[in-house]
């Protein structure tokens, strides 16, 4: 994998748009995402920048719940299948360089760009970018993989290997992740890490977005998803914000808020 171009990987190996729809992980997932970022919003109508967004499978229910949603993404099939999505827009573009003016979005979302950005300076150039076009005080997600995924996955799905073991702890004490189960190279977070990197925002809280369950889901089978699911919600929900059990998530969800200028800020004070 570690020669695999992003373009090559998602245009010629895997398959973005059944990502959330062909695990049980994945989901629970999507299911919690939705709920969370739901949580968040603070109105109806909002103008939304999905950086990253793929095939728009969360601008698909955004869109339905009346907002403007418009898709930032580099693969051309990603851009194609969310711009014939039902009120939602799109665009070929990259997290580090958008074509939309200072201000102009509500919410900015980047679910993809902070895993596939592997050097933390173009992590910071993608934050910083979305910070750039939000209006003061709008609300900006952002989506982290957890180091402890690999050991997770593995270990309860009997791939825990003495091969395995090496990349897996990398991963967990660097955040390198190297491909080796499939996936295309990218950087993994801790919470305090994404938390972190997001130090220009006020507000900001991090999610653990899967909870403890997640694994059991997974050996259990998608025939088994309907049953379980409730649970497992409600396990996630449980611990979402618990520091001691937040990077057992497979995914982590940070959202925070670009500061109000200073007139904003003191607006009605005597």
């Amino acid at each position: 994998m570690n020669n695999v171009s992003l373009l090559d990987f998602y245009h010629d190996r895997y398959a973005e748009d059944a990502r959330l729809r062909r695990s049980p992980h994945g989901r629970l997932e999507f299911l919690r995402t939705r709920e969370l970022l739901r949580r968040h919003l603070s109105g109806p109508d909002l103008r939304i920048l999905d950086v990253g967004g793929a095939t728009g499978i969360h601008a698909a229910w955004l869109a339905a719940d009346g907002h403007r949603v418009h898709v930032v993404d580099p693969i051309p099939a990603h851009v194609e299948a969310s711009a014939a999505l039902e009120g939602v827009t799109a665009e070929l573009g990259d997290a580090r360089r958008l074509t939309q003016a200072d201000g102009s979005a509500d919410v900015v979302l980047l679910f993809g760009p902070l895993y596939h950005l592997t050097a933390a300076a173009d992590r910071a150039r993608a934050i910083a970018e979305g910070v750039r076009v939000l209006r003061p005080g709008g609300l900006l997600a952002a989506a982290g993989i957890s180091r402890y995924l690999s050991l997770i996955e593995d270990g309860t799905g009997g791939r825990l290997t003495a091969a395995a073991e090496s990349p897996i702890r990398t991963v967990i004490e660097s955040g390198d992740y190297d491909g080796h189960v499939g996936f295309v190279e990218s950087h993994f977070h801790t919470a305090d890490e994404l938390t972190a990197e997001l130090s220009d925002l006020d507000d900001v809280v991090v999610y653990g977005v899967e909870g403890p369950a997640w694994p059991a889901l997974d050996v259990a089978g998608l025939t088994d998803f309907d049953r379980l699911a409730d649970s497992a919600l409600r396990c996630a929900r449980l611990v979402e914000r618990d520091p001691r059990m937040i990077n057992a998530s497979a995914h982590l969800l940070a959202i925070g808020r670009t500061r109000l200028r200073p007139e904003t800020r003191n607006a009605g004070s005597p």
